[in-house]
């Protein structure tokens, strides 16, 4: 008998630990959450702030390629909360279902966000998403070597500039702006347009011999080595800043409008926490400090108000009407539309037609 209370006694024991390592998993859930990101584009003072105000730890880990992010999220390998996810991506990631509905009641600051950011093709009434940052493809250039106004894609053809153009090695990017210069959309799936695009970078390649890259065009231009470059907005706006003989714009006949926004993963283990974030990222306050600390543009009408006259009246950081007409959003191509652009653009990269 003696035996058997002790063994009883051990189960109710081992019973009553295992309870109380599943509560406090629990718990531990629900004091932090895990935030996958689109590099650092985020200041510490946000983080900080928020979990000061919340108790709820922010774990936060950093991807520099969305079709990677998707590949990662889509196989299972990591567990997250919140997502930064970008415009083409949406669609997909709603359809496989790997990120949930949004319930908007608890997180009201999407208020916030002015009406033309909202209810995009991607994600009508912004069902799975609240928009975080948007921002542009366009061209800097130096106003110390180049004297003409620039405001067309053409002057990345313009053979005055040879060995001093710097293109993106991107083929959605390149062959996106030689489409535009031809007054096609980015978004092409005319195996004719995309065939004239290439043709336009071969040539381009002879009269100019541009440089080719992705990040290092942001040192390159301030340090001389470049005199004009295809830039994201938000470096543009920023070396703008920086460097008074350095501007950025937004090209006459349109460019990539983009918006990174924030979801919740279909398999978030703290939605409480993820709407909470992504309610707190997206006030007046916490969007201005993000827009400030990163140089990209806010969707959060309140926080733009607050920013300084030269960056809120910027045409060419908000957009006038006109010029967002001109510009796209990229849509995710079909694998048939894919190949027909990679074939174009390992004939472009090794100039063999």
């Amino acid at each position: 008998m003696k035996k058997i209370y002790k063994l009883l006694s051990l189960l109710i024991c081992i019973i009553m630990m295992s309870s109380l390592f599943v509560a406090c998993s629990k718990k531990n859930e629900a004091n932090e959450i895990n935030f996958y990101n689109y590099g650092e584009n985020i200041d510490n003072e946000t983080l900080k702030e928020f979990e000061k105000k919340y108790d709820i730890k922010v774990n936060m880990e950093t991807f520099d390629d969305m079709e990677a992010m998707y590949s990662k999220i889509k196989s299972g390998a990591g567990k997250y909360d919140v997502i930064l996810v970008s415009d083409a991506l949406m669609p997909r990631m709603v359809d496989q279902k790997l990120i949930q509905k949004l319930n908007k009641d608890n997180i009201p600051n999407i208020s916030q966000m002015d009406e033309q950011y909202l209810n995009l093709k991607m994600d009508p009434n912004n069902k799975y998403s609240v928009p975080y940052m948007f921002g542009t493809v366009g061209i800097i250039y130096n106003t110390d070597v180049i004297k003409e106004d620039v405001d067309s894609w053409d002057a990345l053809w313009n053979k005055k500039y040879k060995n001093r153009i710097f293109m993106f090695d991107t083929y959605r990017d390149t062959m996106g702006a030689a489409l535009k210069k031809l007054g096609y959309s980015l978004n092409s799936t005319n195996q004719k347009e995309i065939d004239e695009a290439k043709e336009l970078l071969l040539e381009q390649r002879k009269l100019v011999n541009p440089l080719y890259g992705v990040d290092n065009g942001t040192t390159m231009i301030p340090a001389g080595e470049t005199d004009i470059n295809m830039i994201w907005s938000g470096e543009g706006l920023n070396l703008q800043d920086e460097y008074p003989n350095l501007k950025y714009i937004v090209p006459k006949e349109g460019a990539n409008f983009w918006i990174d926004s924030l979801c919740i993963a279909a398999n978030a283990t703290n939605v409480d926490g993820a709407e909470k974030f992504i309610n707190f990222v997206s006030d007046k306050k916490s969007a201005l400090r993000i827009a400030d600390e990163i140089g990209y543009t806010t969707p959060n009408k309140e926080a733009r108000k607050e920013q300084p006259e030269k960056v809120r009246n910027n045409p060419n950081a908000y957009m006038t009407g006109e010029i967002m007409d001109r510009c796209e959003i990229y849509t995710d191509f079909p694998m048939d539309v894919k190949k027909m652009y990679d074939k174009a653009w390992i004939q472009i990269k090794s100039d063999e037609q």
